[in-house]
């Protein structure tokens, strides 16, 4: 039964096909519905880096590496021992603290100096500074900065987990001009990188030209002293020839006399019967986390030093410090060239001042007005007289 009717099924389907196939081609009653069709996205016409936010960014390092991201970085950590010259060289680009995310300790006694810089600086992770490879990648950093000699300890490691690392050296005026056009690079702010550039060779430039051509026997002999007190031992230290406070010395006219013993390749340790033997004209302190003025003042009472020649003729000084002193390769050594030039050859300088030429220094490199420096600098500064 099941058979016949599909079999009678068939025979009305083939039917109707032959009848549709005589019959002229009828007008369709339904209504056609558009369909939308969305094209592939077009191929861009520029190459990726070129996107919005996604420039590639080209960085020459201070070990003369070249250093390629993807896009401009937006998180940044400066981490390690000596942070602070990295720290206040950064700052001085601005718009370049909304980028940091994390800092190791930049307090060497006196507080934070970039706490008034950065309004965001509270939610800013704090590292410290023997800080080790994990911590930093905690972060998720796109860049990290440090200073050079940490590229083994610190940088190898980093870089070994995929973290690009640039790193900076800091330590001669030389180095300064480098490694601010590699800020300028890191920030793409190379505008601003020449112009720091320029204030450093310019203040330079100021302070040898006054006394080029200058006779030997026309400059003091002049003795600085690293003070450091650790555990209640006092001692006194030089720096080697190559160190920037060397540098201060012979560029704002001043005979090093502790060039004529050997120096190690850091700071070296002198006794009382050295700094006597070279009984030097001027003797300039220099203290890191006490201030240098009462060192001086304890030194001015002190029977072993009262037969010396500086404490006699009351050539003995503090070396200024404000959060940071100014004779170390921070930012502020081209102060502290200014400021030691109008000390060892007062006669050529007689117009400058301190207060005036700290004022200025600040407002330049980080945009602080004269009130904020009043209020928040100037308390900290010590032997600006």
């Amino acid at each position: 039964m099941l058979r016949k009717t599909l079999q009678v099924f068939s025979f009305l389907v083939i039917g109707i096909m032959l009848l549709a196939a005589c019959s002229p081609a009828a007008t369709p009653t339904a209504q056609i519905v558009p369909v939308t069709v969305t094209p592939p996205e077009e191929k861009a016409t520029q190459p990726p880096q070129e996107e919005a936010g996604q420039v590639q960014v080209t960085i020459q390092d201070a070990l003369g590496r070249t250093v390629t991201l993807d896009k401009a970085p937006e998180r940044i950590v400066l981490a390690g021992k000596a942070v602070i010259m990295v720290t206040d060289a950064v700052y001085a680009f601005p718009g370049a603290g909304s980028k940091i995310v994390g800092i190791s300790n930049t307090n060497q006694g006196r507080g934070d100096f970039i706490s008034i810089l950065d309004p965001n600086y509270a939610s800013k992770v704090t590292l410290a500074n023997d800080v080790g490879p994990e911590q930093v990648a905690a972060l998720q950093p796109d860049l990290v900065i440090m200073k050079s000699y940490l590229a083994e300890s610190l940088g190898s490691p980093l870089e070994t987990l995929g973290i690009p690392v640039v790193y900076l050296n800091l330590e001669t005026p030389e180095q300064y001009s480098t490694d601010l056009a590699t800020l300028g690079q890191v920030f793409q702010n190379e505008a601003r990188a020449t112009e720091l550039i320029d204030y450093y060779n310019e203040t330079v430039s100021k302070v040898a030209s006054a006394t080029a051509g200058m006779d030997e026997a026309e400059k003091p002999r002049v003795l600085l002293l690293y003070y450091s007190e650790k555990e209640g031992n006092v001692a006194f230290n030089v720096p080697p020839k190559g160190y920037i406070q060397t540098f201060l010395v012979e560029t704002a006219g001043g005979l090093p006399v502790w060039l004529d013993i050997e120096l190690g390749s850091g700071w070296t340790k002198v006794g009382l019967e050295q700094i006597a033997a070279w009984d030097p004209d001027q003797i300039y302190i220099v203290a890191y986390t006490k201030n240098a003025e009462l060192v001086v003042d304890d030194l001015k009472a002190d029977p072993n030093w009262q037969g010396l020649k500086a404490v006699t003729g009351d050539q003995i000084y503090a070396f200024p410090a404000d959060f940071y002193s100014w004779d170390q390769p921070d930012v502020r050594w081209a102060l502290g060239l200014q400021w030691l030039a109008s000390k060892i050859h007062p006669d050529l300088w007689t117009d400058f001042n301190s207060m005036q030429a700290a004022m200025g220094f600040f407002e330049q490199l980080y945009g602080i007005d004269n009130s904020t420096f009043i209020e928040l600098i100037s308390p900290l500064m010590t032997g600006i007289q």
